[in-house]
């Protein structure tokens, strides 16, 4: 009986995971070079170099809301591989995808640090969050259908993975809808709801708390 490329459809989770972390780990450096250093030229006082520093602040917020975003997203995904047993095309080219809606993140970021006070501009910024979370969750779901998580993975992964993100992108759309009052509350606001992710901080609301699933 000849061999058919179907055949040879399982694929190495390590390979997954170390592109995964190439990828993100790429993504996380371009987006510090939208905070550059202040042109020298006119600088020449201790005053003139505060007040250059001063003008990059939207830059670091953007790069601080950037890094939140690939900081949450590399824990979300790694969280989940931990529980897939096996890997097949379908799979491996569903975490491509979503890879490449991460290697978005430097443009949004850029365009968003370029234009912080323009409602597109944050628009689209969303928008790649919004496309993550699709990506992501495509993944979770097609693994828990195909049956490729191990033997030990928890009978709700699935119901609380899918709980997360709708909760999660629930908070960024509302976020994103205070940028009809100001892109800077909005950007406050999807900060702190990262933080709250990211640190397991803030008020303990019960329907967030039981969101919130491999914290270390």
């Amino acid at each position: 009986m000849s061999l058919t490329y179907h055949q040879l459809r399982e694929r190495s989770l390590v390979r997954i995971a170390g592109l995964s972390d190439g990828v993100f780990a790429f993504a996380m450096t371009l987006i510090v070079f939208e905070v550059q250093v202040p042109d020298p030229g006119p600088i020449s006082s201790e005053g003139q170099l505060a007040s250059a520093l001063a003008a990059l602040a939207p830059r670091f917020v953007t790069y601080l809301l950037s890094l939140l975003t690939l900081g949450i997203a590399w824990n979300a995904q790694q969280t989940f591989l931990q529980y897939v047993g096996t890997a097949d095309r379908a799979f491996t080219w569903l975490q491509l995808a979503m890879l490449a809606v991460v290697t978005m993140y430097p443009f949004s970021t850029s365009l968003l640090a370029e234009f912080i006070t323009f409602r597109l501009a944050l628009a689209v910024y969303w928008l790649n969050i919004v496309l993550f979370g699709i990506t992501f969750f495509w993944g979770v779901a097609y693994a828990s259908k195909a049956r490729l998580l191990t033997d030990d993975a928890p009978r709700g992964l699935f119901a609380v993975i899918r709980r997360r993100v709708v909760v999660a992108q629930s908070l960024y759309a509302f976020g994103a809808l205070l940028a009809v009052f100001s892109t800077y509350l909005s950007i406050a606001f999807i900060v702190l709801a990262q933080l709250y992710y990211a640190l397991a901080l803030g008020p303990r609301i019960p329907l967030l708390r039981r969101t919130v699933i491999g914290r270390s």
